[in-house]
């Protein structure tokens, strides 16, 4: 049963007012319709990548919004977050799952809501809850590898060790690469090694780290997942001839600034987006969305994830948990806010 007055709960969410700014908005939540489930959290996981350039105010106002659970816009305020891992507590008419089942949801930060059953992806059982917070982050990844094309020996480098950065660097080892990790901060740098990079570097030592592992050739891919638009350039500087450069980052309104006169052209290098909306064109008579979302749910019991957590937030500290990935990011990887 679903949509009676009588069922409807109110549950907290996370809002930005204005830029770098967080308040916790109360909301009514209604019974489930057909084809509904209502969804109580269990945590969710901060994007420290496009989830903090909407905290920060660095995203044009009047881009669209992308997801149907979102709400407000980039011009604030906005209800934003797409990593929610909960537990079924209420189902419509219609639906394949039952009270009980943990399901991951492409939906900010609150306590409760309802969304299509469609929209809930049950969990397997064996995964710990708060895993699944990761899903978005390895759907991503795979995207990432699969723009890039690894081949068996190659050697790849990895700018940026965050979440999407160390889950792509694990997916390189499966698929045969050599890969160098480029990483600033020392916490994800030992991460980078324990997730299978062959070797972590300051972006200091780069340059001559790359040169002598490829013999002086360069990379034959470089992924720049830093989220920072001065690594682009040390991403085209460390390419080898006909290389190929992924960028995943997305750097919202940050202008870009790139020498592309000296060896760019000279070099024939591969600029190529990468963004998990869509596939690479090359591989649609075999793979499509689906069978990407299927692969990287069947990863998340394979990869090295857990240690990724650094910080678990109630989510009634919210405001301390965007502050924390703001102004202290050497101190964590992968923060999310827990809910009782």
């Amino acid at each position: 049963m679903g949509g009676d007055a009588r069922e409807r709960v109110t549950a907290a969410s996370v809002w930005f007012p204005r830029a770098r700014e967080v308040e916790l908005r109360e909301e009514t939540v209604r019974g489930p319709g057909p084809g509904e489930v209502r969804v109580r959290a269990i945590a969710s996981g901060l994007s420290h990548g496009t989830e903090m350039l909407v905290f920060r105010g660095e995203v044009p106002a009047d881009l669209a919004l992308d997801l149907p659970t979102l709400a407000g816009s980039y011009g604030f305020p906005i209800k934003f977050g797409y990593a929610s891992v909960g537990r079924v507590v209420e189902v419509g008419a219609g639906t394949n799952l039952a009270p009980g089942d943990h399901v991951f949801v492409h939906h900010p930060h609150q306590q409760e809501y309802v969304v299509s059953a469609a929209a809930a992806v049950r969990l397997p059982q064996r995964l710990p809850p708060e895993l699944g917070v990761f899903l978005a982050n390895c759907e991503t990844a795979l995207n990432v590898v699969l723009d890039a094309h690894p081949r068996l020996g190659e050697d790849v480098v990895v700018f940026g060790q965050g979440v999407v950065g160390l889950l792509v660097t694990q997916l390189l080892g499966l698929a045969g690469a050599r890969v160098t990790a480029v990483e600033p901060i020392a916490l994800r740098r030992e991460l980078a090694l324990r997730c299978g990079a062959d070797e972590a570097v300051t972006p200091e030592a780069a340059p001559a780290r790359i040169a002598a592992r490829t013999n002086g050739r360069g990379a034959d891919v470089v992924i720049e997942a830093s989220g920072n638009a001065r690594a682009l350039q040390a991403a085209i500087d460390a390419a080898a001839f006909q290389g190929s450069v992924i960028v995943c980052s997305w750097y919202g309104s940050k202008p870009v600034s790139l020498d592309l006169g000296s060896r760019f052209h000279r070099a024939r290098l591969r600029l190529v987006s990468s963004q998990v909306s869509q596939l690479d064109p090359a591989l649609a008579p075999r793979w499509d969305r689906q069978r990407r979302f299927d692969t990287a749910l069947s990863l998340l019991g394979e990869l090295v994830i857990g240690p990724l957590i650094t910080h678990r937030i109630p989510f009634t500290r919210a405001a301390e948990a965007y502050e924390l990935v703001d102004q202290r990011p050497e101190e964590t990887v992968q923060v999310i806010l827990t809910y009782d």
